[in-house]
């Protein structure tokens, strides 16, 4: 398992990244800003939230504690982005710096002890909180989406009432090998 783990992991944050940018472009600029009342968040303030939480912890992964004394996480409640170009500019440097992180990392790294917040983790611990942590806001992100966009919204999985269609056609096929993102990635275009 060791062996196949950080390419594992590597591939599930990149397919959560991929359902994040399938909704942005469903959504309008305005939509991205949505908040059903004051004390939801709209998509705009969970990418602020994602960028601010994915700095902090990967930044220096190995060597400093995962809550950096330069994270304002309360600031990143507060929506100041204006723009999509802003938006899609602090998604990018989040998600960079997790996958540069992670793709330093080598099986020998997996069992060293890293802090968040002063709580010791081992690496693996430490990569599956935030595969926890990031799928539970992409989740968010996806379901404000398909609110927003209502009937013009295009499912990111398989649609309503498609299952047993979809699990033919797979069923047709030999048992092969393929990854669960590689997969998914392809549901759109079946």
């Amino acid at each position: 398992m060791t062996s196949d783990y950080l390419e594992s992991a590597r591939k599930q944050f990149e397919y959560y990244k991929m359902l994040g940018e399938k909704t942005f472009s469903q959504v309008s600029d305005e939509q991205l800003f949505w908040q059903y009342n004051d004390a939801s968040n709209s998509i705009a303030t969970i990418v602020k939230h994602l960028w601010g939480n994915m700095l902090s912890r990967w930044t220096d992964f190995l060597t400093t504690d995962g809550e950096k004394e330069w994270r304002d996480r309360e600031a990143e409640f507060v929506n100041d982005i204006s723009t999509r170009k802003e938006l899609l500019t602090k998604w990018n440097e989040g998600w960079d710096c997790l996958l540069n992180a992670l793709g330093s990392l080598t099986n020998e790294d997996l069992e060293k002890e890293i802090y968040i917040r002063n709580m010791g983790h081992t690496v693996t611990e430490a990569i599956n909180r935030q595969l926890a942590h990031y799928p539970y806001h992409i989740g968010q992100i996806v379901f404000i989406g398909k609110m927003v966009c209502d009937d013009n919204w295009t499912s990111l999985s398989i649609p309503k009432g498609n299952s047993s269609t979809y699990n033919a056609e797979k069923f047709e096929k030999p048992k092969h090998k393929e990854h669960f993102t590689n997969e998914f990635l392809n549901i759109r275009s079946e």
